[in-house]
C-alpha cells in the first residue's frame, strides 16, 4: 500500500479553487517531485496533507491511516514534517538550537529528572546534542552552531530549516522549495545531503522545486500541477518530454536539462 494516499481532494478560498480533485499516490522510500507554474496550488496542497488547511472534499491517508480532519500537531505526530517556502525559524536562537527544537520533540523522561538534570534527562540531552552536531555537520553548519540565526544568509537559513526537519525523524518528509535562496553550487550541496540522509534514515520525500535542473536529478517520479489540477505524473523523461507540460509550465526552453 501506499504510503501516502491523496483522493479527489480539493481546496478552495474564498470561493476560488486552490486545489481541484488532486488524486496521488506516494510509495514509502520514495521522492518525489511536485512542480508546476506559480499559483498552480502546490503549497495549498501540502498544506492540506499537513493539516494547516482542511479540504473542501476529498480524502487524505498516511500510512493507510485517515488523517484528513486531523489538526497539524497530530499529523505531525504521525510522522509527517515539512519546511515552508519562507523559513519558520527562532530568529533570535542559535543555529545549534533551532536544530535541538526538533530533536526535542522525542525527549521522553520523567520531570523530577529534568529538574535536577540528572539520569534519563542527562543521557538523553548529550543524545541530542550529539545527533544536532551531526546534522549540522551534514549540512555544513558546524562552523556556525554558535550563530544567531537572523544574521545569517536567506541560503543558509533555508540549511537550517532543512537540518532542523530532519532532526524531527519523520517517515516523510515535505520540502516546499528547499534550495531557493542557495547558489548552484550550495544547492547541489544540499541536495546530495538530502538524499544521503532520506535513504540512510529510511524517510520518504515530497519536494516542491522551481529549480527543474535539480529536481530532475532529484527525483525519482515527478507530479506535475496546474491550475489546481494534476495534470501529469511520471519519471523525470517522461515529464520533460510531456508536450502538455512543456506548453503549461517547462515552455520550449533548454533550461530545464
Amino acid at each position: 500500500m501506499s504510503l501516502l494516499a491523496l483522493d479527489n481532494v480539493s481546496v478552495s478560498f474564498g470561493g476560488v479553487a486552490a486545489v481541484r480533485a488532486a488524486t496521488m499516490r506516494v510509495e514509502a522510500g520514495e521522492i518525489r517531485g511536485l512542480i508546476g507554474p506559480n499559483g498552480a496550488g502546490k503549497t495549498s496542497l501540502i498544506n492540506a496533507i499537513t493539516g494547516i488547511v482542511r479540504p473542501d472534499s476529498g480524502s487524505i491517508a498516511f500510512a493507510e491511516q485517515p488523517i484528513t480532519a486531523l489538526p497539524p500537531d497530530l499529523i505531525s505526530a504521525r510522522g509527517i514534517g515539512r519546511t515552508f517556502q519562507h523559513v519558520e525559524l527562532f530568529r533570535d536562537e542559535t543555529v545549534l538550537d533551532n536544530v535541538l527544537t526538533g530533536l526535542y520533540s522525542h525527549h521522553v523522561y520523567g520531570v523530577a529528572a529534568a529538574i535536577v538534570g540528572f539520569g534519563r534527562a542527562r543521557q538523553v540531552e548529550a543524545d541530542a546534542r550529539r545527533e544536532a552536531a551531526a546534522l549540522l555537520e551534514a549540512f555544513e553548519l558546524a562552523p556556525l552552531a554558535g550563530a544567531p540565526v537572523r544574521d545569517l544568509p536567506f541560503g543558509i537559513q533555508k540549511r537550517v530549516d532543512l537540518a532542523r526537519a530532519l532532526a524531527v525523524r519523520p517517515r516523510m518528509l515535505l520540502l516546499d522549495e528547499p534550495i531557493s535562496g542557495m547558489s548552484e553550487a550550495e544547492a547541489d550541496a544540499a541536495v546530495a545531503t538530502i538524499r544521503a540522509l532520506a535513504r540512510e534514515r529510511d524517510i520518504t520525500l515530497l519536494v516542491v522545486e522551481h529549480n527543474m535542473r535539480v529536481m530532475m536529478r532529484l527525483a525519482a517520479r515527478i507530479t506535475v500541477m496546474h491550475q489546481g489540477g494534476i495534470i501529469a505524473e511520471g519519471t523525470p523523461g517522461e515529464i520533460r518530454g510531456n508536450r502538455l507540460v512543456v506548453d503549461a509550465y517547462l515552455g520550449d526552453k533548454d533550461d530545464h536539462a
